[in-house]
């Protein structure tokens, strides 16, 4: 298990052209879990970027995946991020992760997802990304948005009306993923843009936790007016008395404060959010679902 990164409290971020600066307060958690005998999770935590990545391809090979895009992503400096940038540290980790599966006959590879902190509208948001089965959740105005979509067998099933969402967790094929960070695939990841308004509270995670907690319970935890801390660690504890089947990881991010829009800006419905935080492809496919999606 890797950790790059310490928990931030109230950490504040100026933003240039706006009179109050964007305050941040962020937290991350692990377990091993119950049954694993090793973690292969590895999480990344910090200015400008938040990550959780979920290692595959035997305990020494999937920890080593899992760290090499959290190592890499980590070499972004500043308090914002690019772009251009993220796709270039997908590529260049997921080159390094197919060069530790030299000699491994079922390949190595890692989910990853997670947001990255941008300014290049008229306030800051995230650009949320995801590439595998980890997931980032939306708590906002007393709403719980699921932000990504699973790359999973299950999801395709779901989504194609075979089974119900219910049924997705106790599927035989509940743990086949269909895209990955290595095993020789090009990475595609996707991307959505969610504004950092204040009071939003983002949940980044492995499907540790996810497999283990419901919607509802997950949305209890996040509601409850805790500081990110003590939240992501009772999100922890809710997954282990669950029965802990795998490695948890999970990241808290809360935005206390943020700037408003500029007077001159539309009223922030979802039609304007589509047209103002729509984010570019990075290097799509033509099946898999739209780059630029906002959660309603």
């Amino acid at each position: 298990m890797t950790r790059i990164g310490d928990d931030g409290v109230e950490v504040h971020v100026p933003l240039p052209g706006h009179d109050r600066d964007l305050v941040l307060s962020w937290a991350a958690r692990t377990d091993i879990g119950r049954r694993r005998s090793a973690n292969e999770d590895s999480v990344l935590v910090g200015l400008p970027i938040f990550a959780v990545a979920d290692g595959m391809g035997g305990h020494a090979a999937g920890d080593r995946a899992s760290a090499a895009i959290a190592e890499r992503l980590s070499r972004e400096s500043g308090p914002f991020a690019e772009l251009s940038a993220l796709e270039q540290a997908f590529i260049e980790a997921g080159t390094a992760i197919d060069a530790l599966a030299e000699g491994i006959p079922v390949g190595v590879g890692t989910t990853i997802t997670g947001a990255a902190l941008v300014n290049d509208g008229p306030t800051p948001s995230f650009l949320v990304f995801n590439i595998g089965d980890s997931r980032v959740y939306r708590f906002e105005r007393n709403e719980l948005t699921q932000v990504t979509i699973d790359h999973s067998v299950v999801q395709e099933l779901v989504d194609a009306g075979v089974i119900a969402p219910e049924m997705a967790d106790n599927h035989p094929e509940s743990n086949v993923i269909t895209r990955a960070l290595g095993f020789h695939d090009e990475p595609l990841p996707d991307i959505w843009r969610v504004p950092a308004r204040e009071g939003t509270r983002l949940l980044i995670c492995s499907d540790g936790l996810t497999k283990e907690v419901g919607d509802q319970r997950l949305r209890m935890h996040l509601a409850a007016g805790m500081p990110a801390g003590e939240t992501a660690s009772a999100l922890v504890d809710a997954a282990l008395a669950a029965g802990g089947r795998d490695n948890v990881t999970l990241i808290v991010v809360d935005v206390l404060q943020a700037p408003r829009p500029p007077h001159d800006a539309k009223h922030d419905t979802q039609q304007t959010q589509e047209q103002r935080f729509s984010a570019p492809d990075l290097g799509g496919a033509s099946d898999r679902p739209p780059s630029g999606v906002n959660p309603e």
